[in-house]
């Protein structure tokens, strides 16, 4: 069953409401319900629109520069385009993503947050999107060599494959491959086995991500790469 929709209330800022956005849909098909009033700036992932009203303006962009969009395309599975909506009148505008599943929306307020490659959904202006390097572990766990970093003042949303869910790291957990969607700069990343030789690799469970504390971690319910083994197997 789909949850309540859940609608983060207006912040002051600079003597002004932000943009109100509501997420329907939760958790199986979450899209985000915008309203822009005249001077709101919403920047979006290429294709994450699914409507809006017809006075809408839209305009597509490097993604933080010709070389820095080209980078987060490589080595972030990020699009070399944003697209930036805006309106002169009070207009509506839906974003969502190319598959189902869950998005989360964090505002953030001068902190930093990691993004696993393609789970970037929007965010408001005053966030940066950069690119960070996860390390050979990440790699090796199947998370890719590095990760989207978004930073400053703002809202940022980005979507999983599937629910997600949090968990405040005190020590080490053990995370599957491909669940891990976000996590806070202070968390340590490393890939281990699950168990034994024997267990890792005849259990199914192969090469985990071993996360270490202190920080919160955003998971998904779902992974590709289980869908990929699971249509393979019926074809």
């Amino acid at each position: 069953m789909s949850q309540p929709h859940s609608v983060l209330p207006p912040v002051c800022r600079n003597r002004r409401f932000i943009i109100e956005a509501t997420t329907r849909n939760r958790p199986s098909f979450a899209n985000i319900h915008i309203k822009l009033e005249p001077g709101d700036k919403i920047i979006a992932e290429a294709d994450a629109m699914a409507s809006m009203s017809a006075n809408v303006q839209m305009q597509t962009r490097w993604s933080g520069g010709v070389m820095k969009a080209v980078l987060k395309r490589v080595f972030g599975g990020e699009s070399l385009f944003v697209n930036e909506f805006s309106a002169p009148a009070p207009a509506e505008l839906v974003l969502t993503q190319p598959f189902p599943g869950d998005i989360e929306s964090i505002d953030l307020k001068g902190n930093t947050l990691f993004l696993q490659p393609g789970a970037f959904l929007a965010c408001e202006p005053g966030v940066t999107l950069g690119l960070g390097w996860a390390g050979m572990a990440s790699f090796v766990g199947g998370e890719g060599l590095f990760r989207l970093k978004v930073s400053g003042n703002g809202r940022v949303w980005f979507s999983a494959y599937g629910g997600i869910f949090t968990r405040e790291i005190t020590d080490e957990y053990i995370v599957d491959t491909g669940h891990l969607v976000a996590y806070e700069p202070t968390i340590n990343i490393r890939v281990g086995m699950a168990g034994g030789i024997f267990s890792s690799f005849f259990g199914g469970e192969g090469l985990v991500t071993k996360v270490r504390g202190p920080g919160r971690i955003y998971m998904q319910s779902r992974n590709f790469s289980g869908l990929t083994a699971w249509m393979n197997a019926h074809l």
